[in-house]
């Protein structure tokens, strides 16, 4: 089992979805944070003056996964978080962990049976 965190652009939530439901990743959870990179902020006006603001809003997408989607769910991570045509910086970092066991709250089942529906 692996866990991914997926750092994103809010703006591409809808098309990773997507890209996660066609390979039949459905279970996530999402999470507003904010962050920076190597991006380091956008220039803002704010009151008249301009401001950079040091941390930008990002998306924090969190799957637990079992060992044969974990390619295909990275793949269309990349795929769907990407600026077209080629991505530009921001567009985000896949983390991949080791997931040493899960448990289902409701009816204790551990292991890969607790990550399935």
């Amino acid at each position: 089992m692996k866990l991914i965190v997926a750092i994103i652009k809010p703006e591409r939530l809808e098309a990773v979805q997507i890209a996660l439901s066609q390979i039949d990743v459905y279970l996530m959870t999402v999470t507003e944070v904010r962050g920076c990179g190597r991006q380091r902020g956008h220039t803002e006006v704010y009151r008249g003056s301009e401001v950079q603001p040091r941390l930008l809003p990002k998306l924090k997408i969190e799957i637990a996964i079992t060992e044969p989607f974990v390619e295909a769910t990275i793949e269309a991570l990349v795929h769907a978080s990407r600026t077209p045509p080629t991505g530009k910086i921001g567009d985000g970092k896949i983390f991949i962990m080791q997931l040493d066991d899960c448990i289902r709250i409701r009816t204790g089942e551990r292991g890969n049976i607790a990550i399935g529906p």
